[in-house]
């Protein structure tokens, strides 16, 4: 996608996820009597807006740096850095006013926010396409130079277990927890032999670095439709073939039919297919026409764009079950808790070196690519991509961290324990503190996405 359409999809990402964190600052601030400033998304440094209109006593406002957001609740120390009410007795509207049980839900009301959207999305999505299976059956496709190859999984391979555990679906195998487990092997059957390959300890690292999985279930280029007039349909082509090998080397997976053929624009091309007549109420894939079907070669040019002229016929075995309303609820509540699991894990081998922070964290930059690539990839593969960003949102909120929702919390925390107020000019100096680091975060964060793309 061109430039503007990934800053499209990364304002409007960035909108979704901050408009959910601080509306659950907003509606928890309210529901305790406490006097909203403002509630803005994005930020309106040196007064810098795009829009805002004021409505009863808050400020709504649209900011001119699409990069967060903020609440403004009257009386509590945050990103604004207000200093006017420090000297004025506490007022019954404002935030410090209140007891400690009361503000602590108010600064949890943003995670709790991004937890609930994540898990809506995941359940909006399971209730209105139900859960996908494919079956393991499906021999793997591993991609030259992917995590998985380097562990020595071939294409072609089966898998059995995950860390001594049966898998009977893809996603079983793949389930983002096994990937931030203290450990990850996988039992395969190649050529009628069991086979054992552990992954490296950084393979989080590793498949951020290829940007995808590199492994998934073999597409066999079983041909669907061969267009008329075109180079395929003149050669003699037929629908229902399968492609076996081109210019004498053997293919097994649609991708690298494509990629042959397209990187040979013009030039002639020997193919060599397999055809079987499937008798009447059967179908036929791939396994049977390779062991029953006649084989033929033919010479075939592609044309100037590198095309034939034939489509791909889905034979993946794969099933997909309908669920109840009760059913989506409870498999989006188990996949936010997965993810986040997987996330905290995650931030977890970061922290203790095991991935390699650079590779590991994506700023602005990169959350806008991956913005990007999901949307073209479909609406269900960008909302999975929201849910995963703001459960990543919620957890990095939850840090102790000066000037984030789990910095704040421990003060107020602590001012509950000691009952009293700490010194406005140390939770001030604290606040001053977290931003310098966070700002400085940002930088390094910014710098390491143009660097390392």
């Amino acid at each position: 996608m061109d430039f503007l359409s990934t800053t499209f999809f990364f304002i409007v990402a960035i909108f979704i996820l901050v408009t959910a964190h601080e509306l659950g600052h907003f509606l928890t601030a309210k529901l305790f009597g406490m006097r909203v400033d403002k509630f803005y998304i994005g930020f309106d440094f040196f007064e810098k807006r795009l829009w805002r209109k004021t409505i009863g006593e808050t400020e709504y406002g649209v900011g001119a740096f699409p990069l967060g957001g903020y609440v403004k609740i009257a009386g509590m120390v945050d990103e604004s850095l207000d200093t006017d009410f420090q000297n004025s007795e506490p007022q019954p509207w404002e935030f410090r006013a209140k007891p400690v049980w009361q503000r602590l839900i108010v600064l949890a009301g943003g995670v709790s926010m991004n937890m609930i959207l994540a898990t809506v999305i995941f359940i909006g999505i399971t209730l209105a396409l139900g859960e996908s299976r494919t079956s393991v059956n499906n021999p793997a496709f591993v991609e030259n130079g992917s995590a998985f190859a380097s562990m020595g999984m071939k294409t072609g391979d089966r898998l059995q277990l995950a860390n001594g555990k049966p898998v009977k679906s893809w996603e079983d195998a793949l389930d983002p927890e096994l990937f931030t487990a203290p450990s990850l092997n996988y039992t395969l059957l190649r050529d009628g032999k069991s086979i054992t390959v552990k992954a490296p300890s950084n393979i989080m690292s590793s498949i951020n670095k290829q940007k995808s999985l590199g492994i998934r279930p073999i597409v066999p280029p079983v041909i669907d439709e061969v267009l008329a007039k075109m180079p395929a349909k003149i050669a003699g082509i037929q629908s229902g073939g399968l492609i076996t090998a081109i210019n004498e080397k053997n293919v097994s997976d649609w991708t690298e039919v494509v990629g042959i053929i397209s990187a040979n624009a013009g030039k002639p091309l020997s193919i060599r297919w397999q055809h079987l007549d499937a008798a009447k109420g059967n179908k036929n894939n791939a396994e049977i026409i390779r062991s029953q079907g006649a084989t033929f070669v033919t010479t075939v040019i592609p044309n100037t764009s590198g095309k034939i002229g034939i489509s791909l016929k889905q034979t993946i075995e794969a099933e997909r079950r309908k669920l109840s309303l009760a059913e989506s609820v409870v498999s989006g509540i188990n996949q936010t808790w997965k993810m986040s699991a997987m996330t905290v894990q995650g931030f977890a081998k970061i922290f203790t070196g095991e991935e390699d922070f650079r590779k590991s964290v994506g700023g602005p930059i990169k959350i806008a690519k991956i913005a990007s690539q999901s949307a073209e990839q479909g609406p269900v593969s960008f909302l999975y991509f929201l849910s995963m960003l703001s459960i990543s949102l919620a957890i990095i909120n939850m840090l102790p961290v000066p000037a984030l929702d789990g910095g704040q919390f421990i003060l107020n925390g602590i001012e509950g324990i000691i009952r009293r107020e700490l010194p406005f000019e140390i939770k001030m100096r604290i606040q001053q503190i977290g931003m310098a680091l966070l700002f400085a975060l940002f930088a390094y964060i910014l710098v390491n996405d143009i660097l390392n793309p």
